[in-house]
């Protein structure tokens, strides 16, 4: 049992360390975020529309040479191209390794005004097993704290990072490598100072929760946000500051055991997301432990939804749009972003 153990630990080690040689694509949004963000746009919220663009996604060409990993929601997991091939196997033979969203959202937390817990543990075994046998190889869980007047609260914090660890835990046994999400909201008027204090609590609660549900940390991958200043505060610092609050929480917070890192945009916009990445990897910066890379969603795939539009004849431009917004996120995981990338 302990060497079957072991031989699953390292199949889920090196999973997790062939996801971290690029970066990844979040393309799990639920229908409903997919449906609001095609309504801006004009674009029809029909299933056809949804998949159309699914497939102009994971079709575009040389993706693979700056994404390693894709996070799919229930719907695109079972969806494919106009042939008959599954979105699956497109993207493996692209060298993609796919991934799966298994949370049910984010709920109004009974008893803590103002505060969410995210659900869907029920039943999640199950579905981590066809998930699995769908071609997944990691799954995504996504934790909500708000920081605000007399918030986060602990009650809030323990209940969603105890619901993270018993979500990696399940993944684990079911052969997936489990990405823990515990996003720090940028809505509000705090200051980065407040963003880190809150982080780093949110981190030290989240380690201790996953090495008392026995989760082993060589197996796990963590997404979470950077350390900013909130959206509304009248205080914003430069992308070198963001960089070194950052790396500095982290290394308060994270275990060196942990493989990867991979950051949420979180609403950042596209090329601020980019440079504040890049900066992480100046060479200014302490030794870290982890590799660090990029998990977005909105930053890379909303100047091509913009120039899709839904046309059908402008899937072309849009998919070269794609691949530009990854190229140039892909730079920045290296430490080799620069502005005029933009104009080529």
């Amino acid at each position: 049992m302990g060497k079957f153990r072991q031989m699953k630990i390292k199949e889920l080690n090196d999973t997790a360390n062939a996801m971290m040689s690029k970066g990844l694509l979040a393309m799990d949004e639920s229908i409903a975020t997919c449906n609001r963000r095609f309504a801006d746009l004009g674009i029809p919220q029909t299933e056809e529309y949804r998949r159309n663009y699914r497939e102009l996604l994971v079709t575009t060409p040389d993706l693979g040479s700056c994404i390693s990993g894709a996070i799919l929601s229930d719907e695109t997991i079972h969806q494919h191209k106009s042939d008959g091939t599954s979105f699956v196997e497109v993207l493996v033979k692209s060298g993609i390794i796919p991934g799966i969203k298994v949370d049910k959202s984010a709920k109004d937390m009974a008893g803590f005004p103002g505060e969410k817990i995210t659900t869907g543990l029920d039943g999640l075994r199950e579905r981590l097993k066809e998930y699995y046998s769908l071609g997944a190889r990691f799954a995504k869980w996504r934790a909500v704290i708000k920081i605000g007047d007399g918030i986060p609260t602990k009650g809030c914090i323990e209940s969603n990072t105890n619901s993270l660890a018993r979500y990696a835990a399940l993944c684990q046994e079911a052969g997936l490598v489990p990405m823990v999400e515990p996003e720090v909201l940028m809505d509000g008027t705090h200051t980065i100072e407040r963003c880190a204090s809150v982080t780093e609590e949110v981190h030290r609660s989240l380690f201790r929760q996953l090495y008392e549900q026995r989760v082993n940390l060589q197996g796990i991958i963590l997404k979470p946000n950077m350390i900013l200043s909130g959206k509304d505060c009248p205080v914003q610092v430069n992308d070198d500051t963001i960089a070194k609050a950052t790396i500095d929480c982290l290394l308060r917070s994270v275990p060196a055991a942990v493989p990867g890192i991979v950051f949420l945009s979180g609403g950042q916009p596209s090329k601020k997301a980019t440079s504040r990445l890049n900066a992480m990897h100046s060479k200014d910066r302490p030794p870290i432990p982890w590799l660090l890379t990029f998990s977005f969603s909105r930053a890379i795939e909303y100047p091509a939804i913009e120039i899709w539009g839904g046309n059908k004849d402008n899937i072309d431009a849009t998919q070269k749009a794609l691949y530009h917004r990854a190229c140039c996120d892909n730079a920045a995981r290296r430490g080799e972003y620069n502005v005029d990338m933009e104009n080529e």
